[in-house]
C-alpha cells in the first residue's frame, strides 16, 4: 500500500512538473499558442476542402468559325451556356475556362464578347478602349503592337482558338469538320 501511495505521489508530481514547465514560461506559452493555431488551420483546411462548390460542367468544343463583332458580342458569358469569347489581334479565343477572370463580374469581364486588342495594348480596363466597330489598330505604335502580339501568344498557349474576327465585308472561312476532329485527336494524344 505504501508503494501505491508513493507511485501516486510521483505520478502527481510528474504531471505538475510538466504542467509548470509548459505554462510557467512566456516562451513556452507562445509556442503552445502557435502549435494550437497550426492545428486549428490544418483541421479547418480539411473541413473547407470538403465543402467546395461543384465544378461547372465543361462545355463541348465550339465548332471553328469566323465571327463578326455582332456575333462575338453574343458570347459575353451571360448566354444560356455561359460561353465567353474574346478577340485578340484578329483571332477569337474561347476563354470559358478562365470565366472567373473574363466572365461577368470578373476583373476582365468587360472584355467578354469583345475585341480586347486595343485595351490590352494600352493597358486600359475602361470601356473607352473597346470599340463598337472593327478596329484595325493602325494608330497603335510599335510598342503597343508588340504588346498585342504578346497577348495573342499568351491566349494561344492557354485558350482554344475558335476562328478569326471578320473585317467589315469579309467573307467567313469555310472550316471543315475533319479539321476540328483532327485537332481534337491531336489534343487527346498530347494529354
Amino acid at each position: 500500500m505504501a508503494d501505491s501511495t508513493v507511485n501516486d505521489a510521483a505520478d502527481g508530481s510528474l504531471v505538475m512538473r510538466i504542467f509548470s514547465e509548459l505554462f510557467g514560461s512566456p516562451l513556452n506559452l507562445a509556442l503552445l499558442g502557435v502549435c494550437g493555431f497550426l492545428i486549428y488551420k490544418i483541421i479547418a483546411s480539411r473541413r473547407s476542402t470538403d465543402t467546395l462548390p461543384p465544378k461547372e460542367p465543361e462545355l463541348p468544343p465550339l465548332k471553328k468559325q469566323d465571327f463578326t463583332l455582332e456575333q462575338l458580342r453574343e458570347f459575353d458569358g451571360k448566354g444560356n451556356d455561359g460561353r465567353v469569347l474574346i478577340a485578340v489581334n484578329g483571332k477569337v479565343f474561347d476563354v470559358t475556362k478562365g470565366k472567373r477572370f473574363y466572365g461577368p463580374g470578373g476583373p476582365y469581364g468587360l472584355f467578354a464578347g469583345h475585341d480586347a486588342s486595343r485595351a490590352l495594348a494600352t493597358f486600359s480596363l475602361g470601356e473607352d478602349a473597346l470599340k463598337n466597330e472593327y478596329d484595325d489598330l493602325s494608330d497603335l505604335n510599335s510598342l503597343q503592337m508588340e504588346s498585342v502580339r504578346e497577348w495573342e501568344m499568351q491566349f494561344q498557349e492557354k485558350y482554344v482558338y475558335v476562328g478569326k474576327l471578320l473585317k467589315p465585308g469579309e467573307q467567313p472561312t469555310e472550316y471543315s469538320d475533319t479539321e476540328d476532329e483532327e485537332k481534337t485527336e491531336t489534343d487527346k494524344k498530347a494529354d
